[in-house]
C-alpha cells in the first residue's frame, strides 16, 4: 500500500446528494475554483436525494412566505432557529426556479403548461412541486449531468472518508498547538485497493447525509452511516440536537421490501390510516387525523401497534382514490408494491415507522459554517435550526438547495485569501492494522447497534432504556476502536465505526434532554 498519494484542491465536498451537487455547480461558475467532489459509492448518484418521493416545498397559488413560515415553525415544535426559516422561505422558490428549474433543468409536473402543487401533511397550502412520486431520481439525475459539463469539478467515486484533517492534530510542527484550530482536509480511503489519500484544501464542505443506518429498519440508502457526523465530533466540531431523529410513519411493511418509503404525498392526496380492524384511528392523537406532523401520526401507529397483534397498520388509498389517479400520480409506489405482491389499486397497504430524517447535526450558521475553521455543513449531516424538533415534510430537499447556495457564494466571496496547508505541514498516513477484518464481527457488531438503537433510543424513549443505550454503546465503541487499530481497513470497517460513534452522540443527547418535544418523546 502507498501512503504517499496526495490530492490538492480549492474546495473538497464530501456528499453528492442535493447540497453536495448544489453547491459544487455554484462553485463551478467561477472557472478560477477548483472542486473535488467525493462520493463512497460507486454509483455517484447513491444518496437519500435520489429516494425522496415526494416533492420539495415552493410557494403555491395562494401561498405566501409568512404561510410556509408559520408551517414550519408549528412542525419544529417550539424549536425551529427562526433565522434560517426566514431565509429558507424568502430565498427557496426563487433558487428552485433559477437553480434547478432554469440551471439544471428539473421537470416537475405541471397541469396544462403550468407547474402542479400538491399537499403533504401539515402544510396549509398545495405548494409541493413533484415529479410523479420520483421527484429526488429527477432531481439527482439532472443534477449529475449537469455536473459533469463543469470541467472544473473533478469527482471522484468509491472513496470513503477516515477523518477530517485538522491543525494542530495532524500538523508535523508542534509548535502549530498555540494557534487557532482549522481543517485543512481529509484522510479517503480508496475503497478499491484500500490506498489511503491525504486531500489538501482551502475549504471543506460536509454533505454527507444522515444517520438512518444506525437502526434496524430506514428508509435511508446504505451508505447513510453517519460518517460526516463522527468524523466531525473526531475533530472537535460542535453538534446540536441530535436526539431529534425523525420517523417516517408509513414505509412498506414487508421481509423483503428494505423499508420501502411510502411518500406522505399519499396522505396529502387522500389516503388514510387504519388499524388492523380496518378503523381509521388517526383522531385519537391529533385533530388532524392522517394528516397531523409526522411524529405524531409515527407514536399513533406506534400505539395502534402496541396494541394489536401485527406489526404494522394499513394504508387504505384504494377507498379515497381512484384507480387510474393512484397509477398515474403514484407509478413507482404502485410498481414497487405489486414486485412484492400487493396491488394498492385493490388492497390496503401495511406500512410501520422507520428511521427516516436527523434533525440535528454540526451547528452552522446562515452560510453553512461550523464551530472549526474552513469546515463547513450543509443537508442532512448540518443543523441550521430550520427543522426544530421535528422536520415539515419536503422542506429537507429546499434546506439544502438553499444553503448550498449560500454556502457557494461565502466560499466563492473568501477563497481568494485562503491558502493551501502544505503537504510538508502534516503528517503521513500511517498503516497500522495487518489482519484482515473479519466479516461475521462487522456484521455482529452492527446487527448489535442498530438492535439498541431501535429498541432502546426509537419512536419512544424512557430513562431505563436511554441508560442502557449508553452502557452497551459505550462498550461496543470501545471494543471496535481497539479492532480499528488491529485490521486492514475496509469501506465496512469505517461505517461501523462511523456508526457506534453517531450512535452513542444520539443517545447520549437523547438521555440528557429530559423534556419530550416533536420527534424526541421520553415516557418517562
Amino acid at each position: 500500500m502507498n501512503n504517499q498519494i496526495m490530492l490538492k484542491t480549492d474546495v473538497l465536498i464530501l456528499g453528492t446528494g442535493i447540497a453536495g451537487c448544489v453547491a459544487a455547480l455554484r462553485l463551478a461558475e467561477n472557472k478560477r475554483i477548483e472542486i473535488l467532489l467525493v462520493t463512497k459509492d460507486k454509483d455517484i448518484r447513491r444518496s437519500s436525494t435520489l429516494r425522496a418521493q415526494g416533492g420539495i416545498a415552493a410557494r403555491g397559488l395562494n401561498d405566501s412566505k409568512e404561510k410556509l413560515k408559520k408551517d414550519i415553525l408549528v412542525a419544529g415544535d417550539g424549536l425551529c432557529n427562526e433565522t434560517a426559516v426566514d431565509i429558507l422561505a424568502e430565498e427557496g422558490p426563487e433558487l428552485i426556479k433559477e437553480v434547478l428549474i432554469g440551471k439544471v433543468g428539473v421537470e416537475f409536473n405541471r397541469s396544462e403548461g403550468k407547474l402542479d402543487y400538491t399537499r403533504e401533511a401539515a402544510h396549509s397550502e398545495r405548494r409541493i412541486l413533484y415529479k410523479n412520486d420520483h421527484t429526488g431520481e429527477e432531481m439527482e439525475n439532472k443534477l449529475i449531468k449537469a455536473l459533469k459539463k463543469n470541467k472544473n469539478i473533478k469527482i471522484l467515486t468509491n472513496h470513503t472518508l477516515i477523518d477530517l484533517l485538522t491543525l494542530p492534530h495532524h500538523a508535523t510542527d508542534r509548535m502549530r498547538i498555540y494557534k487557532n484550530k482549522k481543517c485543512v482536509g481529509c484522510y479517503l480511503l480508496d475503497n478499491e485497493n484500500g490506498n489511503v489519500k491525504t486531500v489538501l484544501s482551502k475549504k471543506i464542505i460536509l454533505a454527507t447525509g444522515g444517520i438512518g443506518q444506525i437502526y434496524l429498519r430506514t428508509t435511508n440508502p446504505e451508505i447513510a452511516t453517519g460518517d460526516g457526523l463522527a468524523a466531525a465530533a473526531r475533530a472537535g466540531v460542535e453538534i446540536i440536537n441530535a436526539e431529534y431523529v425523525q420517523f417516517h410513519p408509513t414505509s412498506l411493511f414487508h421481509r423483503d421490501a428494505d423499508s420501502f418509503l411510502i411518500s406522505e404525498s399519499v396522505r396529502g392526496e387522500g389516503a388514510k390510516l387504519k388499524n388492523e380492524r380496518g378503523k381509521l384511528f388517526m383522531k385519537k392523537y391529533d385533530k388532524s387525523g392522517s394528516l397531523a406532523p409526522r411524529d405524531i401520526v409515527a407514536r399513533g401507529i406506534y400505539e395502534e401497534i402496541l396494541g394489536s397483534k401485527k406489526d404494522f397498520v394499513y394504508l387504505d388509498l384504494v377507498s379515497y382514490l381512484d384507480r387510474k389517479y393512484i397509477e398515474k400520480r403514484f407509478p413507482l409506489i404502485n410498481e414497487t408494491c405489486l414486485k412484492y405482491g400487493l396491488d394498492i389499486t385493490k388492497e390496503m397497504i401495511p406500512v410501520a415507522p422507520t428511521a427516516h430524517y436527523f434533525c440535528g447535526g454540526v451547528r452552522v450558521d446562515e452560510f453553512g459554517k461550523s464551530s472549526l475553521e474552513n469546515l463547513y455543513a450543509i443537508g442532512e449531516v448540518s443543523c441550521t435550526g430550520v427543522h426544530g424538533a421535528n422536520r415539515l415534510a419536503s422542506i429537507s430537499l429546499l434546506e439544502g438547495l438553499v444553503f448550498a447556495n449560500r454556502c457557494a457564494e461565502d466560499i466563492s466571496e473568501k477563497i481568494k485569501n485562503s491558502k493551501l496547508t502544505q503537504k510538508r505541514d502534516i503528517k503521513p498516513w500511517i498503516y497500522i492494522g495487518d489482519q484482515t477484518a473479519d466479516p461475521a464481527l462487522i456484521k455482529q457488531d452492527w446487527t448489535s447497534v442498530k438492535s439498541i438503537m431501535w429498541n432502546y433510543v426509537g419512536i419512544i424513549r424512557t430513562e431505563e432504556r436511554l441508560e442502557r443505550a449508553v452502557l452497551d454503546l459505550n462498550y461496543l465503541k470501545h471494543r471496535i476502536e481497539k479492532f480499528y487499530r488491529n485490521v486492514c481497513l475496509s469501506k465496512d470497517l469505517l461505517e461501523l465505526r462511523n456508526g457506534v460513534q453517531t450512535a452513542l452522540i444520539v443517545t447520549e443527547a437523547a438521555k440528557k434532554n429530559r423534556e419530550s418535544r416533536g420527534c424526541h418523546y421520553r415516557s418517562s
